[in-house]
């Protein structure tokens, strides 16, 4: 078999670009090299030793039963009974961004996409893209979670219905998989907690998310969400915290499509406002934001 490409965004003059690829492949596990487990042993060590305290407790529970360890890159078919059994979910194998509709297509169907290769030791901070560290590391424990993992293949059928309505209702639903899924904070007993995988898979903002007195925390309100821009290139400005994982479940339950034609007769409201009727958990002092580049 040969090995699969690896296909990442391309820098031009006008910045990195995306390039996007619908194959599914197998992952070519023995071809990682020792630096590709060094890179994944690296950085898997430095989030657990920072999420104890900051992350969901239901997160770092799930990764533990489902043996992922510092010790080599996990194999996808040694994880996909034991998430199987659990919630009916499987893991294949990109070689890197997928197009919307392919990706929900996915999802709906309970396949959670996992890019088969993993950033490089100068990328260690910063990736503009999905890798394997962020997609398998940060996604894939939650799907152990029955309701979580119903939410997702919720959210993937509503992608394939919001695909078809338009481009602005696609806005709408993709603003609520970046501050749930990929950004989002979990209220527990002993305070805000981290569930969204594009932070628990990075050091710097597993930290600010909680600690930094910059951000918004505010209480999940589905349409508040879905009309709120965001940062792509920096820090988020706000993080939108649920109560439960039942409180995202029971969100997607309603027909999508009236939302959408309220949502697109009002305006988006700027990734760090904080509106009147809120729940204010933090309000940010706003501190090293940039006034421009909100998507």
């Amino acid at each position: 078999m040969n090995t699969p490409r690896r296909v990442e965004h391309q820098l031009t003059d006008k910045g990195y670009v995306p390039v996007y690829t619908t194959a599914v492949v197998e992952q070519p596990w023995g071809d990682y090299t020792a630096t590709d487990h060094e890179v994944w042993a690296t950085l898997f060590k430095r989030q657990r030793e920072i999420l104890p305290g900051r992350a969901s407790k239901e997160f770092l529970a799930q990764q533990e039963v489902m043996g992922m360890s510092a010790d080599r890159i996990p194999k996808f078919d040694e994880l996909n009974p034991v998430l199987r059994k659990a919630t009916g979910w499987e893991l294949i194998g990109v070689e890197g961004l997928l197009p919307e509709l392919t990706f929900f297509e996915h999802l709906a169907n309970r396949r959670f996409p996992v890019t088969w290769w993993i950033r490089k030791p100068d990328q260690l901070d910063y990736l503009s893209e999905p890798d394997l560290f962020h997609d398998l590391f940060g996604h894939v424990p939650l799907l152990m979670n029955p309701v979580f993992a119903d939410y997702m293949a919720a959210y993937g059928r509503g992608g394939v219905k919001a695909h078809g309505i338009g481009p602005e209702a696609l806005v709408n639903l993709t603003r609520l998989y970046w501050y749930t899924v990929e950004f989002g904070l979990i209220k527990e007993d002993d305070g805000l907690r981290i569930y969204g995988s594009g932070i628990v898979s990075s050091k710097s903002e597993s930290i600010h998310c909680l600690e930094s007195k910059a951000p918004n925390r505010i209480g999940f309100d589905l349409e508040r969400i879905m009309r709120t821009r965001y940062r792509i290139d920096t820090f988020q400005k706000t993080y939108f915290v649920i109560d439960s994982y039942e409180q995202l479940m029971e969100a997607t339950r309603p027909d999508f499509t009236p939302i959408y034609e309220r949502l697109g007769k009002v305006d988006s409201f700027p990734a760090g406002s904080v509106q009147p009727g809120d729940q204010v958990f933090n309000r940010g002092t706003g501190e090293g934001w940039l006034d421009d580049g909100d998507v």
